[in-house]
């Protein structure tokens, strides 16, 4: 059977709480974008000239162990996020990576089914060629104990966005 992967914005109930109160426990202002290209974790695009944006602080694999009963431990973190300033209406998961958040360095953070860290691959690869991703994913995901990948920027360690592992059908 070929594993499979889909990348998943952050859920809308939790982009509701982050929103009032972030995962670091503050209430974080809108601001309007002046030039776009934020990338924005609620629909996994880039943001455009004159968007309401907030930044926020999020813990993805502490919500991701809240819905599976894992238990991360140290290796939960927090930090800044851009979402859309109220709800909208972009995409919220799909097959494949996001290639408009792609970056020239990546890294690719396997986590357990525990929420431990099984390792990272370091994903070099220019904005233009973002697809190839998907490849390096597949590589991640034929390690049976993968549970989930987190993508992250290299150069300030951001999330990006959370794969999952599906089957087909």
């Amino acid at each position: 059977m070929t594993t499979t992967h889909e990348a998943r914005a952050i859920a809308p109930d939790v982009l509701k709480q982050l929103r009032e109160r972030d995962d670091a426990g503050h209430t974080r202002q809108p601001f309007t974008d002046p030039e776009g290209g934020a990338p924005l974790r609620c629909c996994l695009r880039r943001s455009e000239a004159g968007e309401r944006i907030v930044l926020v602080s999020y813990a993805p694999l502490r919500r991701w162990a809240a819905e599976t009963g894992a238990e991360p431990g140290p290796y939960e973190e927090c930090g800044p996020v851009f979402v859309h300033a109220e709800e909208c209406a972009g995409r919220t998961s799909g097959p494949g990576y996001p290639a408009e958040l792609h970056g020239a360095r990546r890294v690719l953070r396997a986590y357990s089914a525990d929420g431990h860290i099984l390792g990272g691959t370091l994903v070099e690869i220019p904005r233009e060629r973002a697809s190839e991703v998907d490849a390096a994913l597949r590589e991640v995901f034929a390690d049976p104990a993968v549970a989930l990948v987190h993508v992250r920027a290299v150069e300030f360690g951001c999330f990006m966005v959370e794969v999952r592992r599906t089957e087909p059908a």
